[in-house]
């Protein structure tokens, strides 16, 4: 099973996690994505992700100047991503459940 169809159906819960604490930009994101483990998330998936929740009404979105380069676009969780990620935890937790029990069965 490769990684990156794995990665394709769970990105949105794992941006929405990454956000939950704290603000991050884009590369930020990507970042705290790999340091978490997943190392196969590309740039251009991550910031697709983030536009797209954007659009669906799920974060939040202001500019910071940077003394390093262009100014960064930072993107939070608002109460509609919050409760979209209570909600994606949730099922993620019961597919993940019903997973170990398949992978159980067979071992």
């Amino acid at each position: 099973m490769e990684t990156s169809q794995l990665l394709k159906g769970v990105l949105d819960l794992a941006v929405l996690a990454v956000l939950r604490h704290d603000d991050g930009y884009g590369y930020d994101v990507v970042r705290r994505l790999r340091q978490a483990g997943l190392d196969d998330v590309g740039d251009a998936s991550v910031y697709g992700t983030l536009r797209r929740l954007y659009k669906a009404g799920l974060l939040t979105t202001y500019v910071v100047a940077s003394e390093e380069g262009p100014h960064r676009k930072y993107y939070g969780l608002n109460e509609l991503g919050r409760e979209r990620l209570a909600n994606s935890v949730k099922t993620w937790r019961g597919f993940a459940a019903t997973m170990e029990r398949l992978l159980g069965e067979n071992s």
